[in-house]
């Protein structure tokens, strides 16, 4: 198990930025209707029809997206239940309260795809990406190479100026 999540008694879970995903080995053989299982908004119950056996039960830790959220038995023997978080920003600290936490500032950050981000936040990471390489070449970066197409535009329009003995501040490369 990563640290995303912790194996608990009667179940074990997991988590990514925007969801929860709730596994619980069930007896070979276990049906839908063999399970009683409720999800809302800030609550959980998963629950054996026949006994009344309590696998989870509780307030959930934080709020989820119910009309996303889903549970389904796979090959007969294993609960699977994903809870879309609401709030897609957080790590949770457990599934439900009073369980025992986890140490959410353990986790390591997800790696983000750029064609996951917005235009504008995907433009300054690649920004920042590129002035990364740049500086590790010995390069100028963007803005170092905005301020030379200025300095140089400069000059063009005023070749009267003789700037060569100038000591201009800034970093500007060769020009």
């Amino acid at each position: 198990m990563s640290n995303t999540g912790r194996v608990e008694e009667k179940y074990e879970w997991k988590q990514t930025l925007s969801d929860v995903t709730i596994s619980v080995n069930l007896p070979q053989g276990t049906r839908a209707r063999d399970l009683a299982v409720i999800i809302k908004a800030d609550f959980i119950s998963i629950s054996y029809k026949a006994t009344k056996e309590i696998i989870l039960e509780g307030k959930l830790t934080e709020l989820i997206r119910v009309d996303d959220s889903t549970w389904a038995i796979e090959d007969s023997k294993m609960l699977s239940v994903y809870l879309e978080k609401q709030n897609q920003q957080q790590w949770w600290k457990a599934v439900v309260q009073g369980a025992v936490e986890i140490d959410t500032s353990a986790i390591e950050p997800e790696n983000s795809k750029l064609s996951d981000l917005p235009s504008d936040t995907r433009s300054m990471v690649e920004k920042m990406m590129f002035d990364q390489r740049q500086k590790a070449a010995g390069l100028p970066t963007s803005e170092q190479l905005k301020q030379q197409a200025f300095l140089k535009k400069f000059q063009a329009a005023h070749p009267e100026l003789d700037l060569s003995n100038a000591k201009i501040g800034g970093d500007f490369g060769s020009a």
